[in-house]
């Protein structure tokens, strides 16, 4: 790995120390992780894994909503 220095905000810092707390990772996981995103260099992998983990997760309480998912999409777009 290269070793880089970059510059924050205080703000900037104390977010992503807290984010980093909070998952359990590294502030310099995080940060390796933002380059990939922002890169779109991820692994596809780790991307297929965490939108699976949604797959199901939201309920829409709408029984035709996979029937009728453009209707309901469009009429989202109007408001």
């Amino acid at each position: 790995m290269k070793r880089v220095q970059i510059q924050l905000t205080e703000d900037q810092d104390a977010r992503l120390k807290r984010r980093a707390l909070a998952s359990g990772r590294s502030v310099s996981a995080l940060i390796r992780e933002a380059v990939d995103r922002l890169s779109g260099e991820g692994d596809r992998d780790d991307r297929v894994r965490r939108v699976m983990k949604l797959a199901g997760k939201y309920r829409s309480g709408m029984s035709d909503l996979a029937e009728n998912h453009d209707r309901y999409l469009a009429e989202a777009y109007r408001k």
